[in-house]
């Protein structure tokens, strides 16, 4: 099995430079990686077996009817659903056709999709790291200079930092588009996640929206009374109905039973994909809110820079964010979560320093011309 994932290990590379935060990383490489890999174990034969196998009458050619039934869908009876596998029922879902109304039959057209359809919701995830990883541009990266280490002479890293913070003190306020797009970037995975959600539940014929919940119910629920909702949306056991031709010219109906192995796999899938969809969308929810309150209120700028970053005093804090912008904040931000701790201390103080002494020569600017006037 090991063989199958060898090709998800550049995913896997951990990057030093880090350009977003662990909630968007969450969608990009641990929700991307997972997703594939579930779309490879569900195309892999040799570990879930043929993924339809009918019983079928020596008329038939078992390769025919398979292929016949995994092209055209099979179906179950949902009344049967709720009768006693065994007893009433060969199996719950399976029953005698002719006995129900067409309006009782339940078709299942999906699960040759599955592995479609879980390798374009990865795509999906990593549209908003792609977006990002061209709206970025590689500024971090540049912007570091290798800072990110402090094993570089005294010399060269008293370039590197007054590089640095000529660059910042030259475009102060002007980061504003560029923290924004990286904003739209974190809508757009929370978008995702809801969106998928419903996607999931058009693809499943309505039953995925409340499939985790239902399965819960279910483990709660006296056994005699319960109907496993991981049966009824991936059914092991299925009914097929094959017409060919006899040797009279007549049409003759052939009933096949089908047993689905690759559903028990499915439904494990599926049920982890609610539950971690559900929590993704939470997180993502929670960090769109932090950046609402980030961009309307400065103090809490304040209180978070000081919070990640013991080393700088508070009133260099304060002075870069009241002299600042919010797009200039997240730049800083970054920059903080990358470079070396005591060279990120030293560019913050000094561009508190150049920040306070330019508004005290403003002040005293405006005084001078009151007082000539």
């Amino acid at each position: 099995m090991l063989d199958i994932f060898r090709g998800l290990k550049s995913l896997l590379k951990s990057n030093n430079i880090h350009t977003d935060t662990s909630v968007f990383r969450l969608h990009y490489r641990f929700t991307v990686i997972g997703l594939i890999a579930c779309s490879l174990i569900v195309t892999t034969r040799q570990y879930v077996g043929n993924p339809i196998d009918c019983i079928h009458s020596k008329d038939l050619p078992e390769d025919v009817l398979n292929t016949y039934c995994w092209i055209h869908s099979t179906y179950t009876i949902v009344a049967a659903y709720k009768k006693k596998g065994g007893v009433e029922v060969a199996f719950p879902g399976v029953d005698n056709s002719r006995s129900y109304a067409e309006s009782e039959r339940k078709e299942y057209r999906y699960y040759q999709w599955v592995c479609f359809m879980l390798f374009f919701q990865a795509i999906l995830f990593y549209t908003p790291r792609w977006l990002w990883k061209g709206w970025e541009g590689g500024k971090i990266h540049a912007l570091m200079m290798d800072l990110d280490i402090g094993l570089c002479s005294e010399v060269e890293k008293k370039q590197k930092k007054k590089m640095l913070l000529d660059y910042l003190w030259e475009n102060l306020r002007y980061h504003n588009w560029w923290a924004y797009r990286y904003y739209l970037c974190e809508v757009l995975a929370l978008v995702n996640v809801i969106g998928q959600m419903f996607l999931m539940n058009r693809f499943f014929d309505g039953a995925f929206l409340t499939f985790g919940i239902d399965v819960l119910k279910f483990l709660e629920s006296d056994q005699e009374d319960r109907i496993d909702p991981m049966i009824f949306v991936f059914p092991r056991m299925t009914k097929c109905t094959f017409y060919k031709y006899g040797v009279s010219g007549e049409v003759e109906r052939h009933d096949a039973v089908c047993i689905l192995p690759l559903n028990v796999v499915n439904e494990k899938i599926y049920v982890f994909l609610w539950f971690w969809f559900l929590l993704l969308g939470i997180l993502s929810l929670l960090t769109v809110i932090y950046r609402i309150v980030i961009i309307f209120s400065p103090r809490t700028r304040v209180y978070l820079l000081k919070l990640r970053f013991h080393l700088v005093k508070k009133d260099a804090v304060e002075t870069i964010v009241r002299r600042s912008k919010v797009g200039d904040w997240f730049l800083l931000y970054m920059l903080g979560e990358n470079l070396d701790t005591v060279i990120y201390r030293d560019v913050m103080h000094e561009l508190a320093n150049k920040l306070s002494t330019r508004h005290h020569h403003n002040v005293s600017t405006i005084k001078g011309e009151l007082q000539e006037a």
